[in-house]
């Protein structure tokens, strides 16, 4: 049978190692399709791949052997339902742990936290979800929101590369320390109806995790590696050639209505035009094209707060600067793609 492959093969495609694949054989869930009797050789079917995948991705969020026999022989909905069960048990596993570890470290003497910044729970909460758009899991520390609490101020950022948000907020009163820590994203993610619900919320760092104060206590983890220096980025930017100032809700309204992937904007002297609509705009500067990613831009503009955005423009292959002001600011650096001219 010239279209079966080898252990070894079949394995590479799978991204599984062949003793894991003889392990997988044994336990009768992918098993070969012919062994040769005499060498002891194993070969699969290139139709087997999509079946090792699965049992690759079942075993990689910890699924025991019997519980992936089970999907593997289930219709999707009680797959779904096996594998939903499979992850609120973890779920549950990871609440008590970091209560057990609470409990150690308070008999461990853990170190005080510094001082707390308040904040009412609603204003810290959309300020979260404003910048959560720019995280990324391709690399750890950008799967993080970074904190900066001074005296005067609290500012958030997040980036996945393509863009860069930042959201100053001003604290209820004026905080009595500074300092900065990297939030886990997902962390962040699950804490928010809770903070959303809090009507004064008090922060605060500790070791190895950040503490929310209401009327319970919700802890985050925050990232050991040290986030990029957003700062420096801002700073380096070119001088803005073309700015416009243009509704909020218009251009995001105007980007919902776009289908194709990518969208070309055009700043002219009284207008932005996207694609062949055009929106009325308060437009300074030389006219200039730009082509962006929907998805890169749309994020950058829906999470704008106040009724207007202004875009700053350096060139066409340059960050654009999404800058908008209303109880605190909000800025986002959205990068576009090749393709237009000056």
């Amino acid at each position: 049978m010239p279209d079966l492959l080898t252990i070894g093969a079949f394995a590479r495609r799978c991204g599984l190692t062949a003793s894991a694949l003889r392990f997988y054989a044994d336990s009768g869930l992918v098993r070969p399709i012919r062994v040769d009797e005499e060498s002891g050789y194993r070969y699969y079917s290139p139709g087997q791949v999509s079946a090792a995948l699965l049992v690759r991705q079942l075993r990689e969020i910890g699924l025991p052997l019997e519980r992936v026999s089970a999907v593997l022989a289930a219709d999707p909905a009680e797959a779904s339902r096996i594998i939903d069960d499979h992850v609120a048990g973890l779920v549950s596993q990871v609440h008590q742990a970091r209560k057990t570890a609470a409990a150690v470290k308070a008999t461990l003497g853990t170190p005080a936290p510094v001082p707390s910044v308040r904040l009412t729970g609603p204003v810290f909460t959309a300020a979260v979800e404003q910048v959560l758009t720019a995280t990324t899991q391709d690399l750890p520390v950008l799967n993080g929101v970074h904190l900066e609490v001074s005296p005067e101020a609290i500012v958030l950022a997040a980036t996945d590369r393509y863009r860069l948000s930042t959201r100053t907020l001003v604290p209820a009163e004026p905080s009595t320390s500074t300092w900065t820590a990297t939030v886990d994203a997902d962390d962040l993610r699950l804490a928010m109806p809770w903070t959303r619900r809090q009507h004064e919320l008090h922060l605060s760092l500790h070791a190895d995790e950040i503490s929310f104060q209401g009327d319970a206590v919700r802890t985050c983890r925050t990232l050991a590696d040290d986030f990029p220096d957003y700062r420096l980025m801002l700073a380096s930017l070119p001088e803005v050639l073309t700015r416009a100032v243009i509704s909020r809700n218009a251009l995001v309204a105007c980007l919902e209505r776009q289908y194709a992937p990518q969208i070309q904007l055009d700043l002219s002297a009284t207008a932005v035009t996207v694609g062949t609509e055009a929106i009325p705009a308060d437009v300074t500067g030389p006219p200039i094209s730009l082509s962006f990613a929907v998805s890169t831009l749309h994020p950058a503009i829906s999470t704008a707060v106040g009724p207007d955005v202004m875009l700053d423009v350096a060139g066409s292959h340059l960050p654009v600067v999404v800058r908008s002001a209303d109880d605190g600011d909000l800025t986002t650096l959205a990068m576009p793609v090749k393709g237009t001219a000056e």
